[in-house]
């Protein structure tokens, strides 16, 4: 049996915002372990037999924070497999599939969404067998959670007749998407249905052919943006021309709703979630005696059945119940925990005002390391830089600011026009404007930096970069490349390096 895991790492998390944002949704996030969704996904396929180094796939702007992160827990994904644009979980399962089935014409596809929790993996094992050998006899099989509440933030599926009793095996009868309040309460009233958790077991032969009997574009579409796809690195990179002309579809209304081979395994006793709402996530953890999970520097009195969680300053609750409040250091959410799903709300109103902080947190992951703002005002901003070991910045320029650099802790080689600096502790360098310049960590231990920039304008489309080790140079011309971003300041910004 040769299963390959499918590690589907799109979506936004809206509902888990502020920690969750555009740049960085919630599978990379730590937010029921020291592990990050994405790490404990990987990580509970360990010790399954007959399972090969997982396909994950994403897009351009995380490709760095998947490699860093399965580099963290040691596993070294088969295929990190870059998709141009968004296009649901139809044709990114189609890939998938088509590129595991060059390694083998009888390959099965585990896939998972990245951003699940799995509480009992010893029983998430052994329906992973069951599964395996019911797609083996050419079935489709998505996993049923069964109901524990007439829950609207998920698609029910309904039993139809048994496949194989043994392994709780059944024919899907019908799907049915996300329902309204009574219309849940009536499904669970009547049973026979099963919370849709959006984890399947696919014979890859199988799905290429009901996807190519029923959505026809997708699969060929699929087809080409592989055949045409790039290698760059440890990524692949699917053709963007060929991808985007891709209809956008789910793979329940793809496949599965059509096809006579769809099928399901009952999942009785995972504790499964897909953390779709902090409500949700408050109900996995542990709470205390007056049923509050309290995470951080958090102070309360007279407060019960809440999640208060302080990412970086000290939060004090008085007389309160039912409540959520999640703090980052540039937001402050406070909701009641059953109008959690409507966070998404918020979002769409941050989007639609233009501010970023949908997007982008204070403190910005890059493919080096990352940098937060600390201040901004007329001409000038202050950022704090941490570069990784051995990793560096690219070499580059400014038309409009001059730069300070001070370091703060670590080695720095610095490029600074014709001259090239060591730099420790305690010591600085000036960058003019208009002098090109990089920065590089060749230590065994991150360097910290403060950066002061000044000059008439500083927003972070103020960069021409001439050679970068991150693939931001075009590499068929060798000419530099200026920014193409928006005119953003700190803390509302997408790019600094």
């Amino acid at each position: 049996m040769n299963i390959y895991p499918v590690i589907l790492c799109g979506g936004s998390g809206t509902r888990l915002w502020p920690m969750s944002r555009g740049d960085y949704p919630k599978q990379y996030l730590k937010l029921t372990s020291d592990k990050t969704l994405l790490q404990q996904t990987a990580l509970r396929l360990s010790g399954i037999a007959g399972i090969a180094a997982p396909i994950v796939v994403t897009n351009n702007e995380q490709r760095f924070l998947v490699a860093e992160q399965m580099r963290q827990i040691g596993i070294a994904p088969s295929s990190i497999v870059l998709e141009p644009v968004g296009r649901n979980t139809a044709p990114a399962i189609a890939v998938a599939a088509m590129l595991a089935l060059r390694e083998s014409p009888n390959v099965l596809l585990l896939v998972l969404p990245s951003d699940h929790v799995i509480l009992n993996e010893a029983v998430f094992a052994g329906i992973i067998g069951a599964a395996a050998k019911v797609a083996q006899d050419k079935y489709l099989v998505t996993f049923g959670i069964d109901p524990t509440e007439p829950h609207v933030g998920y698609g029910y599926i309904r039993q139809g007749e048994t496949i194989d009793s043994a392994d709780n095996a059944f024919k899907v009868d019908s799907f049915v998407e996300k329902p309204d309040a009574a219309t849940a309460a009536r499904l669970i009233e009547e049973g026979g249905y099963y919370w849709n958790s959006g984890m399947f077991m696919l014979s890859a032969s199988t799905y290429v052919e009901e996807l190519s009997r029923y959505e026809p574009a997708i699969a060929r579409q699929a087809a080409l943006a592989l055949d045409l796809a790039k290698r760059d690195d440890d990524f692949l990179r699917l053709d963007p021309t060929t991808f985007e002309q891709s209809p956008n579809v789910s793979v329940d209304n793809a496949v599965m709703e059509k096809t006579d081979r769809a099928s399901m395994i009952t999942a009785a006793g995972l504790g499964w979630s897909d953390i779709g709402s902090w409500t949700a996530l408050a109900e996995i953890a542990k709470a205390d005696e007056q049923g509050n999970v309290l995470l951080g520097d958090v102070l309360v009195e007279d407060v019960a059945n809440s999640y208060i969680r302080a990412e970086h300053r000290m939060v004090a609750a008085i007389g309160l119940e039912n409540v959520v409040i999640v703090e980052t250091a540039d937001a402050l959410l406070v909701t009641h925990r059953d109008t959690t799903q409507d966070v998404k709300k918020i979002v769409a109103r941050l989007k639609a005002s233009g501010r970023t902080e949908s997007v982008t947190h204070r403190r910005v992951v890059r493919p080096w390391g990352s940098y937060e703002c600390l201040d901004q005002g007329d001409r000038f901003q202050v950022k704090r830089l941490v570069v990784s070991a051995g990793a560096q910045l690219s070499l580059q320029m400014h038309h409009h600011r001059a730069e300070h650099w001070i370091i703060v802790k670590g080695t720095a080689f610095v490029t600074n026009g014709d001259q090239e600096i060591l730099l420790t502790e305690n010591q600085s360098t000036y960058i003019p404007l208009g002098v090109k310049h990089r920065l590089m960590n060749p230590g065994k231990i991150p360097l910290e930096l403060i950066e002061v920039q000044s000059g008439a304008y500083v927003g972070e489309d103020d960069i021409v970069r001439f050679d970068d080790t991150y693939g931001r140079v075009s590499k068929a011309t060798g000419e530099a490349l200026v920014e193409k971003r928006g005119f953003h300041y700190c803390p509302v910004k997408l790019e600094v390096k």
